[in-house]
């Protein structure tokens, strides 16, 4: 039986890690209470802003922002690296909120806040290459480049899975650009929100920087709408489903504000005959299974071709069968909880539908652990093997639900890859160099994230991270991503004492 930890265990826990983080949890009062998926009880309550209060802290945001533009970007890299330097002392700290708050097992929330000190050496870097260009002009005599300068505000809403990663991702490489971050996060994980805000603002305060340069609200939907409409906020990162991407974008376009969204996935792997599937197995499970399938570049289909599509499926049932549930902070654990009753109810509504459809469940389905944690909801990953790619199958089901389907031709693999609405991630396992260059070509998958041999999930902090189609078409994190938080200014300089017109045009007065 696996011991959970009980409602009292688990919130001292929780107080004490956040304490630690320097939260002011004696401060916390409010009639808003938070739960653990762990099982299903209270953690603490708090109070949370109204949506008038947004305006208060997106003009002390703007105060911060006309001073901090003024620091020389190396300047503004050194904050970003005293903060990455204080999320490794607090990195055991941060994880076990993550855990308590998110579900996550113990390896992956402590992966998480790798990735957020990884965005920090990544950003103090880049403070240092914010390059713009030097042009060839046609004028004799002229100067052509262009320029990088602070954009403004930036409003971060993100999404219960990545409680503190995602904020990061945006907040490093935003500071270094000189912009400040208004941060609304999920009414879920209100404790690591808190605690990371915490730890920046140590940072903050030790090199004399703006003290408004990084704040948090924590609130419900009407916060997040407040921010996402404030004219003041002038790149707003979203992070969901695809339903708040459509509300989200119209209304930063209506202000000619920047959005960038990072919505749906709905990932696939295509298994080649060539595959080693060893290796395909290991890929998927991980990227199915892991984080109880709630990332958004969890493996939802694994398209796999005709020849090796059963051994495929009877090596991960198999494997599905040996996967650990229980307490995500106990040793041995792979699969934690589901974050609430509302999301389980999804993956049983899709399984349920996936069968209607003909698909046969192979592997896994319904609850675990009810017996010892009524009020958690951990379910058992499920594998349905499908014969086409039915309505519920191109749905994006955040849960750890696998469709297996077969293919034939590998043409056939690609635009069954391609055929949802979503684009994120996607990969291909095979042994065959030329399938493996056509996957990755212009012919082959239409995603943000396209890899060889390596499963749907898993992304590193250098590469620019996004997809196409409905998940909104946003970049974050690594390579030219800074380029969203900053402004571009083409600049022509005349040194030659005449005024020749671009284009030979004659307007002599």
């Amino acid at each position: 039986m696996t011991s959970i930890p009980t409602q009292s265990e688990l919130s001292a826990l929780a107080l004490d890690t956040a304490r630690r983080c320097g939260v002011d949890v004696d401060g916390l009062t409010g009639d808003v209470v938070t739960r653990s998926p762990i099982n299903g009880q209270q953690v603490t309550t708090l109070g949370w802003r109204d949506a008038a209060y947004v305006d208060e802290a997106v003009g002390r945001a703007e105060e911060a922002f006309r001073a901090w533009r003024r620091v020389p970007a190396p300047a503004r890299g050194a904050l970003v690296k005293r903060f990455g330097e204080l999320l490794a002392e607090h990195k055991d700290d941060l994880a076990v909120l993550v855990s308590i708050e998110a579900g996550k097992i113990t390896s992956e929330a402590r992966g998480e806040i790798q990735e957020m000190i990884d965005i920090c050496d990544f950003a103090v870097g880049l403070s240092r290459q914010l390059y713009g260009r030097t042009m060839p002009s046609e004028r004799a005599g002229h100067r052509l480049m262009e320029t990088w300068h602070p954009l403004g505000v930036v409003g971060v809403v993100s999404a219960f899975n990545f409680p503190a990663a995602v904020w990061s991702w945006n907040t490093a490489v935003a500071l270094v650009c000189g912009d400040p971050v208004v941060w609304k996060p999920s009414e879920l994980t209100p404790l690591t929100s808190l605690a990371c805000h915490a730890v920046l603002a140590q940072a903050i305060a030790e090199q004399g920087a703006p003290e408004a340069l990084s704040q948090v609200l924590l609130g419900g939907p009407e916060v997040g709408q407040a921010l996402v409409e404030h004219p003041g906020v002038a790149l707003l990162s979203a992070t969901g489903s695809t339903r708040m991407g459509r509300l989200v974008g119209p209304r930063v376009a209506e202000r000619f504000g920047r959005s960038l969204l990072e919505l749906g996935g709905n990932n696939a792997a295509v298994v080649s005959g060539s595959a080693d599937l060893d290796l395909a197995v290991r890929g998927i499970v991980f990227s199915a299974a892991g984080t109880a399938g709630q990332r958004c570049t969890t493996m939802r289909r694994v398209i796999a071709h005709t020849s090796v599509v059963d051994e495929l499926t009877d090596r991960l049932a198999s494997a599905y069968g040996r996967l650990p549930i229980g307490n995500p902070m106990a040793d041995g654990t792979l699969v934690g909880p589901m974050i609430n009753q509302r999301a389980y109810d999804a993956m049983e509504s899709a399984i349920s539908a996936a069968t209607g459809d003909g698909g046969k469940l192979v592997a896994g389905g319904g609850r675990a652990l009810d017996d010892v944690a009524p009020d958690a909801f951990y379910a058992r990953p499920a594998i349905v093997r499908m014969d086409a790619q039915t309505e519920v199958v191109a749905r994006e089901t955040f849960a750890p639900l696998l469709y297996v389907l077969p293919y034939d031709d590998f043409a056939g693999a690609i635009e069954l890859n391609n055929a949802v609405p979503q684009g994120l991630s996607s990969s291909v396992f095979t042994s065959d160099q030329a399938e493996a260059e056509l996957f990755l070509s212009p012919e082959g998958s239409d995603c943000g994230i396209v890899n060889v041999n390596i499963g749907t999930s898993g992304a590193e902090i250098g590469g620019a991270f996004g997809g196409e189609k409905e998940t909104g078409g946003g970049r974050e994190s690594g390579s030219d991503a800074w380029r969203a938080y900053m402004r571009r200014a083409t600049n022509t300089v005349n040194f030659s004492g005449e005024l020749p017109l671009a284009q030979g045009v004659d307007f002599t007065v």
